[in-house]
Formats: structure tokens, sequence, C-alpha cells
């Protein structure tokens, strides 16, 4: 299991750091000047309070091998929240961050050892918490979203869905009742519902034991009802629009996760799918999650009783 900085290391006294962070305690990242905060994406002292303590150790500082790392991992959160947030190319990242070629090697191993997904699972238990829930989920809701593509997506991981006409990718995604990601899948568009969802609710399944009943909308039914109880123990509610129904109509607990993709439209990275790999569309699925729970922990709690 991935280390984090809160279960080897206490926070540092000195108050002669740039940053607590262990790239500048035990790495050189001291060798490199200090950024100043500028930007809205940047992370406040009260989010990196809530932040560090979650963050995966080093491989280099476990006896992993490798070479200490150079630059300050506040600083390179930073450059891939901004870089979600306002879709900048890699190579035009501002210049006060790291360099781009740092902060992508950072991302994609972040990305391919799912460090990412960990640290994302660990805040949004925090927020749970924080809500006065149990950390694991015991409902959920799930949906997809069509998405264009852009010209860097190659045909074998896109297609055209029919029924939205969207030339691209989906995203299929299950939340908990908070509106928090618990997992998503990113596949063509042309990919039916009810086959991702079968590989994704196993998954999801698997991951939160807890898990009894998910929601999800009328493209959901057929044979996965009866599959999900044989085969994972979950009951699948299928919340239908009624043939009555004229215009736009709130559902019961598909809003949810109708709001989650209103969220991620906020992320102008993810308004369209800029991402060779599937891989790296998911993990700027959990980088924009991962802002907006920090931002939540880090909110000062109301003093009303």
């Amino acid at each position: 299991m991935t280390q984090f900085y809160g279960t080897t290391w206490v926070e540092s006294t000195s108050a002669t750091l740039a940053c607590d962070c262990l790239a500048h305690r035990f790495g050189n990242a001291g060798d490199h000047g200090g950024r100043e905060r500028r930007y809205p994406t940047d992370m406040s002292d009260a989010e990196w309070a809530v932040a560090r303590p979650l963050l995966p150790v080093p491989g280099w500082l476990r006896g992993r091998g490798g070479q200490p790392e150079a630059y300050c991992h506040r600083a390179t959160l930073d450059a891939i929240r901004y870089l979600v947030d306002n879709a900048t190319k890699w190579r035009a990242m501002p210049a006060d961050f790291p360099p781009w070629d740092r902060v992508y090697a950072f991302f994609r191993r972040w990305r391919d050892h799912g460090m990412v997904k960990e640290f994302h699972d660990r805040l949004r238990r925090k927020v749970r918490e924080q809500a006065g829930q149990d950390p694991e989920p015991s409902a959920g809701v799930m949906d997809s979203q069509s998405v264009k593509a852009d010209a860097v997506v190659g045909a074998d991981s896109r297609g055209f869905d029919g029924g939205k006409l969207v030339n691209g990718r989906k995203r299929h995604a299950v939340v908990d009742t908070l509106g928090l990601l618990l997992a998503v899948m990113v596949t063509a568009a042309d990919t039916q519902d009810r086959a991702a969802a079968q590989v994704l609710l196993a998954q999801v399944a698997a991951a939160h034991h807890l898990l009894v009943l998910v929601w999800a909308g009328g493209d959901y039914t057929g044979s996965l009802v009866e599959c999900c109880l044989a085969t994972l123990a979950l009951v699948l509610a299928i919340v239908k629009r009624s043939d009555d129904m004229r215009g736009f109509v709130v559902l019961p607990k598909r809003w949810i996760v109708e709001r989650f993709f209103a969220h991620l439209m906020r992320s102008r990275r993810l308004v369209r799918d800029f991402e060779r790999p599937t891989s790296s569309a998911e993990a700027m699925v959990y980088w924009s999650m991962t802002q907006l729970m920090s931002r939540r922990l880090a909110r000062p709690r109301s003093s009303r009783a």
C-alpha cells in the first residue's frame, strides 16, 4: 500500500524552510526559488494543510531508487490544478511553475500508479466524515456523459453517440449521495451504457464493500439489473422519466450525478476530451474533484449551533 505524508513524517517545525513538502525537507527542491501564490487555482494554506498529510511518499524516499525530487510538491500540484481548470497546454505552462516536463512526469507517475485515485479517495472520506456521513458509502448514482473529442484523440478510443450526436468519448461515472465521485471510466462515445456499466459496477463493488444500492436511468434496464443482483449483490434501481412528463423535470436521485457532471464542465480541460489515452482522461476527472474537495474541506465551518 502507498505510504502517505501523514503516516510516516510529522509536521515540520523549521522556520527556515520555504515549504514543508518532502521535496523541500529531504529532496533538492530548496535549490530552486519559491513561487508567489498568484492564481485562483493555487492552494491556500488551509487547503495545503488538508492535502499535505494525504500525499504519497515518493519512491526515492522509501528506498525504491531514483533521485530526490528537485521541485516543490505544492508548486507541482498547483501547476496541475492550473492546467485542469484553465485547459492550457502542457508546454504552455506559466514560467513561475516548475518546468512543464517535470510537471507532466509527476502527473504521469501518479496516473500510472493509481496515486491520484488514492489521494482522491482519501479526500472523499474526509469530506464524508465532515458532512456527518460514514467514510464508505452504501448508495450511489450512475450515469454517463458524452463529450466531443479533440483531434489528438485516436480513432481507437473515440466514437459517435447517435443519441446525443456527439463524436468523441463517453464518461461513465458512479457518485455517492453527496455527489462525490466513486469511480469513473472513459470509453468511446459509441459504447453502450449497459456494457460499460457491467465493468464499472464490478470495480465499484470491489472497492466499496458497503455499497448495496445504485440508482440509474432508463438506459440501464434489461439483464443488467438481474446481473448486478446475482453477481455483485447490488440492487440497481431504475429511475425512469414518465411518458406524460413535458419539458425539464428533476428526477429523484438522478439530479445528484447530473450536478457532478455540471461541476466537471467548470473545469475547462474537461469541456472537451484533449487526452490521448483514456487513463489520462480519467485522471483529469479525479484531479478536478480533488480541487473541489480540498476547497470544501478548507472552508471555514459555520459557528452557528
